[in-house]
């Protein structure tokens, strides 16, 4: 919790100094830099730790992913980058339509959110605004960080005493194959 902390604190002193530089690209670096840690806290408290909170995450987390991965699809060039953006949207999309078949039943009085964060806005945002030649480093980035965030929420929720404990079971896997591979994207390149 204090490495997470300490890093928070590390990115919003980037960010200011980015600010100074007025680098479009480095500030939205520095943005997604700070993203990661707000959003690993997230979802190892209230995520994690009630329902409300792991339905709300684990949906915009499948809306960030499929719209990145829509963006990655458009974008990329690179057929390792290419190749694990059609994994995401397809796994990320099974997985929104498994929870939202399972809400009824065992969170009927869910609010679902439709539209993304400000947090998870503002890196799609970033995505949309990178420039060719940084777009897979940004993007790759952002999905070791999504996905780690991602294991976070729903490693912490499978346990629960929920219905959904079991979605969170069923996703957790892929997932957790989706950062091993976004890992080995990122460290190749």
């Amino acid at each position: 919790m204090i490495r997470t902390l300490l890093a928070g604190a590390a990115c919003a002193a980037l960010l200011a100094a980015c600010q100074q530089e007025r680098s479009p690209e480095v500030v939205d670096k520095a943005q997604d830099m700070a993203a990661a840690p707000v959003g690993q806290v997230s979802a190892a408290t209230m995520g994690a730790n009630t329902q409300a909170g792991y339905i709300s995450n684990a949906a915009m987390g499948d809306m960030y992913e499929i719209m990145a991965a829509d963006i990655a699809l458009e974008r990329t060039q690179n057929a390792e980058v290419r190749e694990l953006a059609q994994m995401i949207k397809t796994d990320h999309t099974a997985a929104s339509n498994a929870m939202k078949a399972l809400l009824p039943q065992a969170a009927p009085d869910a609010q679902v959110p439709n539209a993304l964060d400000e947090r998870r806005q503002g890196m799609i945002d970033n995505l949309r605004s990178a420039s060719a030649e940084n777009f897979d480093r940004t993007w790759v980035d952002q999905q070791v960080a999504a996905h780690q965030e991602a294991v976070t929420l729903h490693g912490g929720f499978q346990d629960q005493d929920s219905p959904l404990a079991a979605h969170a079971r069923s996703v957790l896997p892929k997932i957790q194959a989706h950062l091993e591979r976004a890992q080995q994207v990122q460290s190749a390149m």
